[in-house]
């Protein structure tokens, strides 16, 4: 399969599907020049393409959702530099692009976990998004990493959990939820944390404890 990025950029755009867009932007697939793939889709072509980085760089700098979540998936993750890892950050225009990059290459980048509390202090959406998307997936993913880590990145959300903006809260509570479910040590510190939060005065802050403890408190 060709590899040359004006003929994969040509063969996504062969795939798109118009028709899709609307219903897709209601549950915030949103961005300019979508092209309504579907995800398996994406990852059917980035199987067939297979690893590689030049390509991925090229997808992402289309500013194209669709190809940028294909880059995603051809990323040579070791080759990831803080650069373009932060430049990844600051171009993601939709939720699904974002915890799409932190799935299928950030998480398995060795530079990745130093990079949640950097983007997590920073202000733009998808940049904030992004740090906590990242710790909710690493908490699922990141078998070998100490339950310890994960406590030391309490505080992020607490300090987060401010944040009323719906892209935000919700991959703030989705982090508080994975890790209170990755181990029995894990679990009595993310429900402390969401009882403090339930009494904060935020509207946020209460609707992230709320939604995590009904999962929490529930036998795995």
């Amino acid at each position: 399969m060709a590899k040359n990025l004006p003929e994969v950029l040509a063969q996504l755009q062969a795939q798109a599907r118009p028709d899709q867009l609307d219903a897709m932007a209601r549950f915030g697939l949103t961005g300019a020049q979508r092209l309504g793939l579907s995800v398996p889709s994406l990852r059917a072509l980035g199987k067939q393409i297979g690893p590689d980085h030049e390509l991925a760089l090229g997808l992402w700098d289309s500013a194209i959702p669709d190809a940028q979540i294909l880059a995603s998936l051809v990323a040579e993750p070791k080759r990831l530099t803080l650069a373009q890892m932060d430049s990844w950050t600051q171009g993601m225009q939709a939720w699904d692009v974002c915890d799409q990059a932190c799935l299928n290459a950030f998480r398995r980048s060795p530079k990745a976990w130093a990079r949640i509390p950097v983007w997590a202090a920073q202000q733009p959406e998808f940049v904030k998004r992004c740090a906590f998307s990242l710790l909710a997936v690493m908490a699922v993913h990141d078998k070998k990493r100490p339950d310890a880590d994960f406590i030391a990145l309490l505080p992020l959300i607490a300090q987060a959990a401010d944040d009323d903006r719906n892209f935000v809260k919700k991959s703030v509570n989705w982090a508080l939820r994975q890790i209170g479910k990755r181990s029995a040590l894990l679990r009595p510190e993310a429900i402390a944390l969401a009882e403090q939060l339930r009494l904060r005065p935020e509207k946020s802050a209460r609707w992230i404890a709320a939604d995590a403890l009904r999962e929490l408190r529930t036998k795995p």
